[in-house]
């Protein structure tokens, strides 16, 4: 009964990439993008954007005609403006990819081949149109029972904040250290960097705590799976899907995730981001219902904002006050993050 978890390892998104940006004005609006050009530069051949004023990737600026010529596979949507909402002037940019003969990849809340001329399209130039947040069928409601393996959750203060980077440096870091690890994603930016998993958020509501379980099922006594969290438990929209995961995750532990100087929820202006302990214990409360022992293995700060002396100082304050290791993904690294984990719950 349900799905095979191995059946959601067959991603077939074909790279290289061209990733569209439309007229994303930054990298928060672009984050599907932003996130492959750091974790996956390999699969990207360049980017596509409507106007001067779009936010810059740092890959090479492409058109539908060049890309083609390079050997380009898929053009990707990059962006997630809140909503998932499509611009209609982008119509133009996927027919004529269609037309090259690229296929074309979104995780857009409005499905590609929802689009009847474009899918009629599609189908006469035998390209294929994915859309990413389409979970597989036949998810089972969850269980609540305990499986082997360990498991560690990132989850947020909001959205947008490093969830997926940590999620990556902590697999990275494990990886480097010898342990049999697996990076679970559950948002399309993580699907098109790893190949693997599904946009969770999609699942029907009744359907999410066993979507996590299906994503990392039981493992070996010594497999880590790292799973990408989604929204915040603080988020009036996006509350939910974060529940969800914490449940069916069934996480050991959880890695909390904050934005340096972000002190109201984006784009909800009357609700506040918690305080950090705040945020900690509201997650282990609502964990502790699937896994009674879980605890928080540290935090990850997105210092972005910052130069390097007051990231170091903040990192360095946070961890004091605290009693936690504390890194940023990107400046750090998630090492110190992985040694505890592997160290086990401690005295925190």
């Amino acid at each position: 009964m349900g799905v095979d978890s191995k059946a959601i390892a067959s991603m077939k998104v074909l790279p290289p990439y061209l990733i569209f940006l439309g007229d994303a004005p930054d990298r928060l609006i672009a984050k599907t993008g932003a996130g492959i050009a750091d974790w996956a530069p390999e699969r990207c051949a360049g980017q596509l954007r409507l106007s001067a004023g779009t936010v810059d990737l740092g890959l090479p600026d492409m058109t539908i005609e060049a890309a083609r010529a390079a050997g380009v596979k898929t053009l990707v949507v990059g962006t997630a403006s809140p909503g998932g909402a499509m611009d209609d002037r982008w119509l133009d940019v996927f027919r004529a990819a269609l037309e090259a003969g690229l296929d074309i990849a979104a995780g857009l809340h409005i499905r590609l081949n929802s689009l009847g001329a474009l899918r009629a399209l599609a189908d006469a130039t035998g390209c294929k149109l994915t859309d990413l947040r389409d979970p597989p069928p036949g998810l089972p409601i969850g269980s609540g029972l305990p499986r082997s393996g360990h498991r560690v959750l990132t989850v947020g203060t909001d959205c947008a904040v490093g969830k997926k980077y940590t999620a990556l440096a902590l697999w990275r870091a494990l990886c480097e250290r010898g342990v049999d690890a697996d990076f679970c994603a559950t948002g399309q930016t993580g699907v098109l960097i790893s190949g693997r998993g599904f946009a969770i958020d999609s699942v029907i509501g009744d359907f999410m705590s066993g979507a996590a379980e299906v994503l990392a099922p039981a493992a070996g006594a010594d497999h880590w799976d790292v799973i990408e969290g989604q929204g915040s438990l603080f988020h009036p929209a996006y509350a939910g899907v974060s529940l969800g995961l914490l449940h069916g995750a069934q996480p050991e532990a959880v890695v909390l995730c904050h934005q340096a100087g972000r002190d109201k929820i984006a784009f909800f202006d009357g609700y506040p981001t918690p305080a950090l302990e705040t945020a900690i214990a509201r997650n282990l409360e609502a964990a502790r219902l699937t896994s009674p022992d879980c605890y928080c293995a540290g935090v990850s700060l997105n210092t972005a904002g910052l130069d390097a002396a007051a990231a170091e100082a903040l990192i360095a304050e946070t961890a004091a006050r605290l009693g936690l290791p504390v890194i940023d993904p990107v400046r750090t690294g998630g090492g110190a993050i992985a040694d505890r984990l592997l160290q086990g719950r401690g005295e925190a």
